[in-house]
């Protein structure tokens, strides 16, 4: 299905909404500049000190910065842009991102306004894992084995659970494991393992019960887990008109915490230049792109998403999931991108333009790629202690400027105390280089000149993911 093209004012005449916090609230804004558009920041009294506050009360004018009891009051949101005369709403990640029915609250209120994001219909269908499992199978597309749709009967699920136990039994697989899903869950929450049948009843109850608290929605869906396999994504961007999507590269996620948050991203996703890999690196890319582009125009994919795949280490891709919104590694795809020879892209900026009805203005073929880049997210958290977040004043975050690195941070030039409401990240630094053992170099280099130092309320020093991610530098791309 195809969207009709939505007729704007000029993009000087619009007023965004930036319904987000920290680093991505300061891209948001940072991107608007760039396209001579308004925008309208809030923050809560934990973040009274954040960087994006200071950003938007420097460059935001009389109508720059609203404060709010909570990120999640989407009520709030809405007086924030009646009185700041909003013409659109961006959510960044988290909080509403992902939510369609605040993307269709935004637009069919009273004085409606654009959602930043795909279109609420396109979120709904894509934001269930079940309803995309359907639509990827329809289309031949590669998917876990499982169910394809929502499982709300034990009886049911439990059968599901026995095809798929047998099936991996039957694949050579010794030691089978099943994952019971909250089919509306997204980031890793929600996701229970079973390696025997007679736990199954005791863990779906768990996720399900989890499920409705969480999600509101107690579906659930049963499929093989895949023990070694590397995660990677396809970054895809689409206008309004929903027909012409183009990807800008694929990525490698591979490297996260325990609880399988990513901490070190790459892209592109492989390179069989410098690492020996079990199968055909180039043409699993060049696959799991096709898939997600034809997903992408089958449903008239109007905004900036990515695709989630595993892949195995025989070199097999399965679609995970799709994330419809801005990510926290779009960075590495614009790093390595151009558009008709531009270096320099933003795919924030691309989103923002997009969504207020610009259209693309280019074809697959007026991308090209170069070099490779990394992203470091750089957090207060003990690795060592199961990745626990460290709670504490920042006295000090300071970095040597380098034509080949970017900074992405919320965390002023002054002290500066964690709010223990949020997640504890505090940097994300972006390096390229134009080759892996470059780039491997680069991103070495960026870390031993980094300062990071702050401490908690007993005056010990803090703690931090630096050496984590130094480590994990070296098997960046390795399967």
């Amino acid at each position: 299905m195809l969207n009709s093209p939505i007729l704007n004012p000029p993009l000087n005449e619009h007023r965004v909404l930036v319904g987000n916090r920290g680093e991505i609230a300061i891209r948001i804004m940072e991107a608007c500049r760039k396209l001579g558009v308004a925008f309208t920041g809030i923050y809560t009294a934990e973040d009274a000190c954040s960087g994006h506050v200071l950003y938007a009360r420097e460059h935001g004018g009389a109508q720059g910065l609203y404060k709010v009891s909570s990120y999640h009051d989407a009520n709030e949101l809405m007086a924030v842009a009646d009185v700041a005369h909003c013409t659109a709403v961006h959510p960044g990640y988290g909080f509403f991102a992902e939510d369609f029915r605040f993307a269709r609250r935004v637009t069919k209120r009273d004085r409606g306004m654009i959602f930043i994001g795909p279109s609420w219909k396109i979120i709904r269908e894509l934001g269930d894992k079940i309803n995309t499992k359907r639509l990827a199978r329809s289309l031949g597309v590669p998917t876990v084995p499982g169910s394809d749709r929502p499982t709300y009967d034990e009886m049911e699920a439990e059968n599901i659970a026995e095809d798929v136990f047998d099936f991996q039994l039957q694949n050579g697989v010794t030691h089978p494991i099943v994952l019971i899903k909250a089919s509306a869950g997204g980031g890793g929450m929600g996701i229970e393992e079973v390696d025997d049948i007679d736990q199954f009843r005791s863990v779906y109850r768990r996720v399900r019960n989890y499920a409705a608290r969480q999600f509101k929605d107690e579906g659930v869906l049963i499929e093989q887990r895949i023990m070694d396999f590397n995660h990677l994504e396809v970054q895809v961007v689409g206008d309004r008109t929903g027909s012409n999507p183009v990807h800008f590269g694929t990525r490698n996620c591979s490297i996260q915490s325990t609880g399988r948050q990513k901490r070190l991203e790459v892209a592109p996703g492989f390179d069989s230049t410098s690492n020996e890999y079990a199968f055909d690196s180039v043409r699993v890319l060049r696959d799991i792109v096709n898939y997600s582009l034809t997903m992408a125009r089958k449903v008239g994919y109007d905004n900036v998403g990515t695709w989630e795949w595993i892949v195995t280490r025989d070199g097999n891709p399965f679609l995970m999931e799709v994330n419809t919104r801005i990510q926290v590694e779009n960075g590495i795809s614009a790093r390595i991108s151009s558009i008709k020879g531009n270096a320099g892209v933003d795919l924030i900026r691309e989103q923002i333009r997009t969504a207020l009805g610009e259209p693309l203005g280019y074809a697959q073929d007026d991308v090209a790629f170069d070099g490779f880049a990394l992203e470091y997210r750089l957090i207060a958290e003990s690795p060592e202690k199961n990745f626990t977040p460290w709670v504490g004043t920042i006295d000090r975050l300071r970095w040597q400027e380098h034509d080949w690195l970017e900074m992405h941070t919320h965390v002023p030039k002054s002290a500066y105390v964690i709010p223990t409401e949020f997640d504890p990240n505090l940097a994300l630094a972006i390096v390229w280089g134009r080759d892996l053992n470059e780039l491997k170099a680069r991103g070495l280099q960026f870390l031993d000149e980094l300062v990071l130092q702050g401490h908690d309320a007993q005056g010990h020093p803090m703690e931090s993911n630096v050496a984590f991610l130094r480590e994990k530098t070296a098997t960046i791309l390795k399967f």
